[in-house]
């Protein structure tokens, strides 16, 4: 067993949020609200173009982006990479959470109706998801994020360049 992967080898992020998170720390460092198209964007984070405008779609609609129509449209942020943590991309792609299965197998299983292990997984999982709460774009781009680098003048629309 000493070849087979393990927790550490394991995805923190699901495909799409990994896409996500690649495109916000390019945006981070873009000036001030400097929009760039989806397929600029692709490029430089090595993400399939289509895939990836859904994804800044999405964020767009989480209010996360911002999008502006034309040849020098695209997305920009909408928030500041300063405020913005892994946890609130990584949100917006969670899918629907599954009946509270048992992590015994014993079936349901809740706070109100909780297993022997119940309190103890929920505390290691309360714990595995603290980092994504508390890092911001800023703090995983070491400083280099530009400082209030969000736009607040209005932009509307879908992207460009998609």
């Amino acid at each position: 067993m000493r070849n087979s992967p393990t927790f550490a080898d394991q995805p923190v992020l699901s495909r799409t949020a990994e896409y996500a998170l690649r495109a916000l720390l390019v945006l981070a460092q873009q000036e001030l609200g400097k929009p760039l198209p989806t397929d600029v964007i692709a490029v430089m984070t090595g993400t399939p173009a289509n895939y990836l405008g859904k994804t800044l779609y999405a964020l767009m609609k989480a209010g996360i982006l911002r999008s502006t129509r034309g040849p020098s449209g695209g997305f920009a942020l909408a928030t500041d990479p300063a405020a913005l943590t892994i946890a609130q991309i990584v949100d917006v792609f969670a899918e629907p959470s599954r009946a509270p299965r048992c992590l015994l197998g014993t079936g349901l299983c809740d706070s109100s109706r909780p297993c022997d292990a119940h309190h103890n997984w929920k505390r290691v999982t309360t714990a595995a998801r603290e980092p994504l709460r508390t890092t911001t774009i800023a703090d995983l781009l070491g400083g280099r994020a530009l400082p209030g680098a969000v736009d607040t003048s209005p932009m509307t629309g879908a992207a460009g360049s998609r």
